[in-house]
């Protein structure tokens, strides 16, 4: 193991939110990390059970973990953007509460990240009780290694447990929006800046639950009928929000293309169909869907579908509904 003078600081920033059924087996992991210079920053938010007092237990064992507690409850969101601000290291990563990390996670990702501003891996799937499931991340998406932002406007691949960057981002990254998952905002900002790249091994043993706040297995009914709207109308109307955001960006390598983009998307969430839409899906599909891997229909089919908006996807949805 390296002198821990002689390699950067490492910031894990951890947040907690009524963990404790998996907080101790996955404080196990991070506290035996094989990289020599690390700390945990560890923001408990506001939690009901005994999740503070688990954090408390581990910190008086070790020196490097500090523990603070949220006089009001910030959210999911918002929690890891109060951890992010308390982080020193010249790299920070991010962990969940319920998640298994290998033992050489940040030693691996030190050494990898080179001259990338970010730098993330594969994860394997587990079950709720721990037993991994026959999958890994790299089976459901397509991992992007590069510099074009176009790649995460419609879809992200870049989890929050795997992010690994450096401090440099935060200035750009922070506040996260409202409304939106910061591990994307902070790998589409990334992209920009510089370039993104992935390590092909399973450094996480990422867990699936009921309560997950991502469902990237896609185990949730297609209709939720507490809204009486399909569920792609919705993702609509979330997609526009955060193509809005992306669009606001001060450092967008191609602000025309994104312009026009959102644009378009915005026609076609207020109209039956729109074609420019679909052409420039056509054009630019490689990159805009790279990261999407699992497909029911055959390309020409998909792009077609593009063509209706989402007044159409509406009557649909009356329809089957």
């Amino acid at each position: 193991m390296e002198e821990r003078e002689n390699v950067p600081l490492v910031s894990i920033a951890l947040c907690v939110y009524n963990g404790e059924r998996f907080l101790q087996e996955q404080l196990d992991t991070l506290v035996n990390q094989t990289y020599a210079n690390f700390e945990i920053i560890a923001v408990d938010d506001c939690s009901t059970d005994s999740s503070f007092e688990i954090l408390k237990e581990f910190a008086s064992k070790y020196s490097f973990l500090r523990v603070i507690r949220n006089d009001v409850n910030l959210g999911y969101v918002k929690n890891f953007e109060k951890a992010l601000s308390l982080c020193e290291g010249e790299f920070i990563a991010l962990s969940d509460q319920d998640d298994l990390w290998d033992h050489d996670k940040i030693r691996i990702q030190t050494e990898a990240i080179e001259d990338h501003l970010l730098i993330y891996h594969d994860s394997q799937f587990m079950d709720e009780s721990g037993k991994d499931l026959d999958k890994k991340m790299s089976d459901v998406i397509n991992l992007y290694s590069g510099s074009q932002p176009e790649v995460l406007l419609l879809f992200n691949c870049v989890s929050g447990h795997t992010c690994f960057f450096r401090r440099s981002l935060l200035a750009e990254v922070l506040p996260f929006p409202n409304g939106h998952f910061h591990d994307h905002w902070i790998a589409y900002v990334a992209t920009n800046l510089g370039s993104i790249d992935f390590i092909p091994i399973c450094l996480v043993r990422y867990r699936q639950h009921a309560t997950s706040s991502t469902d990237i297995l896609n185990k949730r009914k297609k209709w939720d009928k507490s809204y009486h709207e399909n569920r792609d109308v919705l993702k609509l109307k979330t997609e526009l929000t955060w193509l809005k955001q992306c669009a606001s960006y001060h450092a967008n390598r191609d602000q025309s293309f994104i312009n026009r983009f959102v644009s378009l998307f915005e026609e076609r969430i207020s109209s039956f169909f729109s074609l420019e839409y679909a052409r420039v899906i056509r054009q630019h599909f490689e990159v805009l869907f790279f990261i999407q891997k699992l497909r029911k229909s055959r390309k020409s089919a998909f792009i077609n579908r593009q063509i209706w908006g989402l007044k159409a996807k509406t009557l649909w949805g009356k329809f089957i509904g």
